[in-house]
């Protein structure tokens, strides 16, 4: 039997599947997708066996306001049912746009999606202190009424432009689906899962519970880039790759760097915590258990980034 060639989890950036400044409307997104699809399907013809994790940060916000303005006429669902929705469509889109482009060039391989649960603790400290804002902005009134009718909920007020409803954000332990997502990569099949960061479940004696939380998608895509044995995380996004002062007139692209040396950035603070840290972090993580190479790079360098010529290119 043929060696296999390595495992490349792709790990999909917003921009992906909604770009800034647009509405969410079904065709914008479809289009976006069908872009991107055009680039992994390259990839595919080329010999790489390719996992894909995406982010549902816009398409879970959408899905809880349209549970909240539903819900004279039907029970709104918790916030894990909400991703499990979200995690089928953008599924769907993703599957049917790569599956046509793949065999528009006359390849035969199977495109699939693995609606997939993530385990977290129930004890981790995240459930105390959250941190993520989701759904609607709501005016003090709204919230107030909200907070009578729901004690539990945690809704603080956004950076001047109302309040909104803040969800913990474990740290995620373990993908439930591991193994079946490492069979349909070893059938030569091309995989989407934990999209938007998985299913947050907790275990209970020996069963799994939905939780409301929401898990960073690039830190998933590490604990199942490690958990199937993927030699490649690629991590997309909309900068060229990873910068220290960013922004400022001394900003510096890092685009090869070792381990122990983007650590060192880290703990002296060079990233912001809401968008390139966790990203970072999750590069770090993947190649501290195994993992060969870590990219953080532009979508629009996918092809570049992988052969390590574009990003910033992290390895031990």
């Amino acid at each position: 039997m043929p060696r296999q060639t390595p495992i490349t989890v792709l790990a999909l950036g917003g921009n992906a599947i909604l770009r800034r400044n647009q509405e969410g409307t079904f065709e914008e997104q479809y289009e976006n997708v069908r872009s991107t699809a055009t680039q992994i399907a390259t990839l595919v013809n080329g010999g790489f066996r390719i996992v894909i994790v995406h982010g549902n940060g816009p398409q879970i916000g959408a899905t809880v306001i349209r549970h909240e303005m539903g819900r004279t006429k039907v029970p709104p669902l918790p916030l894990h049912v909400c991703g499990a929705e979200t995690q089928g469509f953008l599924g769907y889109i993703i599957q049917q746009c790569l599956q046509d482009e793949l065999t528009k060039r006359g390849t035969s391989r199977a495109v699939v999606t693995v609606i997939t649960q993530v385990l977290v603790e129930g004890n981790d400290p995240a459930f105390k202190h959250p941190s993520k804002p989701i759904g609607p902005f709501y005016t003090k009134e709204q919230r107030d009424a909200l907070l009578r009718e729901r004690s539990d909920l945690v809704i603080e007020e956004d950076s001047g432009r109302g309040y909104r409803r803040l969800i913990a954000s474990p740290d995620p332990k373990a993908v439930i689906e591991d193994e079946v997502i490492r069979v349909l990569v070893d059938n030569e099949s091309v995989v989407i899962a934990c999209g938007g960061g998985g299913i947050p479940v907790v275990r209970q004696e020996d069963l799994l519970q939905g939780v409301e939380a929401v898990i960073d998608k690039d830190l998933a895509a590490e604990r199942l880039a490690t958990s199937i044995h993927a030699e490649n995380l690629i991590i997309l996004t909309d900068v060229e790759g990873v910068y220290i002062n960013y922004g400022k007139p001394n900003q510096q692209l890092l685009s090869k760097i070792n381990r122990n040396k983007l650590e060192g950035y880290v703990k002296n603070g060079y990233f912001a915590r809401g968008s390139m840290a966790p990203k970072v972090e999750a590069a770090i993580r993947f190649l501290q258990n195994g993992g060969k190479r870590a990219v953080i790079a532009s979508l629009q360098e996918l092809g570049k980034a992988i052969k390590g010529s574009a990003g910033t290119q992290i390895t031990n």
